[in-house]
């Protein structure tokens, strides 16, 4: 993470935070970047998993300033097809992702004592190879920052219907969160992507909206909700890794 200090700020207050979405309510995708780069600089990291939406923000991100910091987790148990369109945005934008793995330390044990698949036994197993691929490499990256973007939108699953624009990562931190894209509908990501001749991720032209891990991610059958694909033995409404928990600052916390 390039040497860069650990966040201090104190979790800034509600009110504030709840008027900045209000304010920036309007804002394009665009002008919400360019607001919150120019705000935070380097300490504003942006998520990126390499899905549709994903994409978009790199394309987006790339065109306000190259140097922008752009981090993925690799969990190490991603689709070819990722790392492909991961290298194909690199070399297309000239740009350097921060990539960040699993602590071996962590890693290592999990699966020497439940095994490589220990995640299909229980929702608390798959949440513990989550925090260990996913959670903790989040909270290694967002410790140097003071905003995170993000590619959620409204319309990606129940879970998510109520994101605002612009939060505070009560879970991560207390730092910023903004959601550039949570007002898009998904033709609006697509048509940008089709636009602007984004390079996506091949697996969404085989039925799979949503992309994560290999043994975690399938193509959904028509009429499934778009996130069907994801932990699809699982209920519904326990269908999130726990990088996009609830914040305080939703309304239906107020």
């Amino acid at each position: 993470m390039s040497g860069l200090a650990m966040a201090q700020n104190k979790i800034p207050d509600f009110t504030e935070v709840i008027a900045l979405d209000r304010e920036q309510a309007d804002a394009t995708a665009d002008e919400l970047l360019r607001w919150g780069l120019d705000r935070w600089g380097d300490r504003l990291v942006v998520a990126s998993s390499f899905g549709a939406e994903d994409v978009v923000l790199v394309d987006l991100v790339a065109s306000i300033d190259r140097n922008a910091r752009i981090f993925t987790l690799d969990t190490g148990r991603l689709h070819q097809e990722t790392y492909d369109v991961m290298e194909r945005l690199r070399r297309r934008y000239d740009i350097k992702f921060e990539v960040v793995t699993p602590r071996t330390e962590l890693l290592q044990p999990m699966l020497q004592e439940k095994g490589p698949n220990s995640f299909y036994e229980s929702v608390d197993a798959r949440k513990e190879c989550c925090n260990i691929r996913k959670m903790e490499p989040l909270r290694r990256v967002l410790a140097t920052a003071d905003a995170w973007v993000t590619g959620i939108r409204r319309g990606q699953s129940v879970t998510r219907t109520d994101a605002p624009r612009v939060t505070i990562d009560v879970p991560n931190g207390g730092i910023y969160k903004l959601n550039p894209l949570a007002n898009w509908s998904e033709d609006d990501v697509w048509n940008h992507i089709r636009d602007n001749d984004v390079p996506y991720n091949s697996l969404h032209d085989c039925g799979f909206p949503s992309i994560g891990c290999t043994p975690c991610t399938r193509a959904i059958k028509p009429g499934e909700d778009v996130r069907a694909g994801r932990w699809w033995w699982e209920d519904p409404t326990s269908r999130e890794c726990g990088l996009h928990a609830r914040a305080s600052t939703d309304s239906a916390n107020l």
